[in-house]
């Protein structure tokens, strides 16, 4: 007779080190998730000082603890989510660490208080974790008065942050202790899981509908403040995919900005180009590929465009180097459109890629079939998603399968033009000459009597 139990033992949940289960409030979400990260950030080393590595902790032996209790100077009682101390010979370093998760933001009025406590009582330095999304951890999501952080580290991490920093140690960096390896891996699933509250960018937020259809009828002014809010929050949207392709990649991919502007002027100037054009536009960084991944919103047509600029080889007739692009996108869509710009005009080409494969030519410039392309720029549209929030079918959810599969299907198999090495002219000086063999006496003297016959006729008077 069977066992019945075991034979329904693929239905049983598995036990986990770090559940979701029961969570009720946004307070224990905070107090679990700060348990949890807190937990792994002292049982793995390598993840914890890859996490740190901005804040000048030292390498060493790893103590964290929760809810520890500060009173200041009026004997008032201060709780922050955590501590964390490094010990390495005589060196002690220590942070406090205070987390949000969800929609919560950091509040500088309490960011302000924990700071004074850092410095009361010899931290050095404050960690605050939010789902509010920064590619610099220096580029705090609060203001606050920059002569309390003097002499302190003040550091923010994105929860997405966090997980891609898991993910990439996890998968790519590797652990070599077994034990270590299934405690992170439990923290990605904890991290992942929508019920901690930890699982990284939430959506375009409350006002993305209505500047949606405000772009759309041509209503939208770059002075109404939903604009701004919208521009800020592509900000965040841009550095989470960023973060979600370095999960995919294990790479530091990056989100290519104008250099010499604050956020506040990136900001403002996405908001004008939003009232504007109706456009959200941004570029991604991947290492070691042809060229960045350029991401448009159009939110008046609804549609999202992926690009990518490469650029054409130098050598070889036009049509040689239009067949060059094409031989490497065989096995792209059909939809796919390329775009060739060419040397010394601003006239381009542009078809798409079905109506190419055949007839190459229709990529050169009409009116001068010898001009040569400069580069060719290659996009993918399609339909924007509706739905709020992260989940199928919503622009976050939609936009990042679409950057993925183009990086994917696309860009990650794109070779740059090889260009030839310059060759050394081969000069008549630098070649070995021929020695004769040396001349007999005789044949000297026959030499000689010749030259001096020659010289004679010369000189005899003309007939």
């Amino acid at each position: 007779m069977g066992n019945t139990s075991l034979e329904k033992q693929e239905d049983w949940l598995s036990a986990r080190l770090l559940p979701t289960a029961g969570i009720r409030s946004r307070e224990q979400q905070e107090r679990r998730a700060a348990s949890a990260l807190l937990a792994v950030m002292s049982a793995v080393p390598d993840f914890c000082h890859a996490l740190l590595s901005g804040m000048k902790a030292p390498k060493g032996t790893i103590s964290t603890y929760t809810e520890v209790h500060l009173e200041d100077g009026k004997r008032k009682t201060h709780i922050p989510d955590g501590v964390m101390v490094i010990e390495r010979g005589r060196t002690r370093w220590s942070c406090l660490v205070e987390i949000k998760t969800s929609g919560t933001p950091l509040e500088a009025e309490q960011v302000a208080r924990y700071l004074d406590m850092a410095r009361q009582h010899g931290f050095d330095g404050l960690l605050t974790i939010s789902n509010q999304i920064r590619s610099d951890p220096k580029a705090l999501p609060y203001s606050v008065d920059r002569r309390k952080i003097r002499g302190l580290s003040a550091y923010h991490l994105s929860w997405w942050r966090v997980l891609t920093e898991a993910i990439v140690q996890h998968r790519f960096r590797g652990i070599e202790d077994p034990d270590q390896a299934w405690i992170l891996g439990e923290l990605i699933r904890y991290l992942d899981d929508e019920r901690s509250g930890a699982s990284g960018f939430e959506g375009m937020g409350q006002k993305w509908v209505r500047v949606r259809e405000s772009a759309r009828n041509g209503t939208l002014r770059a002075s109404d403040p939903e604009a701004g809010v919208i521009a800020a929050r592509w900000e965040q949207f841009v550095e989470y995919l960023c973060l979600h392709l370095g999960q995919e990649l294990g790479v530091d991919v990056k989100h290519q900005r104008p250099r010499r502007k604050s956020p506040e002027e990136r900001i403002d100037a996405a908001a004008k180009q939003l009232a504007a054009d109706g456009v959200l536009r941004s570029s991604i960084r991947v290492p070691d590929a042809v060229g960045p991944i350029g991401v448009e919103a159009d939110l008046r047509t609804r549609r999202v465009t992926t690009s990518v600029e490469i650029q054409a080889p130098k050598e070889g007739r036009p049509k040689t180097r239009v067949r060059w692009l094409l031989r490497q996108l065989k096995d792209a869509p059909d939809d796919l459109r390329i775009e060739v710009r060419f040397s010394h005009v601003r006239a381009t080409r542009s078809e798409l890629l079905r109506d190419c494969r055949e007839s190459p030519e229709c990529l050169l410039l009409e009116e001068d079939p010898k001009r040569e392309p400069r580069s060719f720029v290659l996009a993918m549209s399609k339909p924007m998603g509706k739905k709020r929030g992260r989940k199928e079918g919503s622009f976050v959810a939609e936009t990042r399968r679409q950057a993925t599969e183009f990086y994917r299907d696309l860009l990650q198999g794109l070779m740059s033009p090889r260009t030839k090495a310059p060759k050394l002219r081969e000069d008549d000086d630098d070649k070995p000459q021929e020695t004769a063999p040396p001349a007999s006496e005789g044949q000297v003297r026959r030499e000689h009597e010749s030259s001096l016959q020659g010289l004679a006729e010369a000189a005899s008077p003309l007939p």
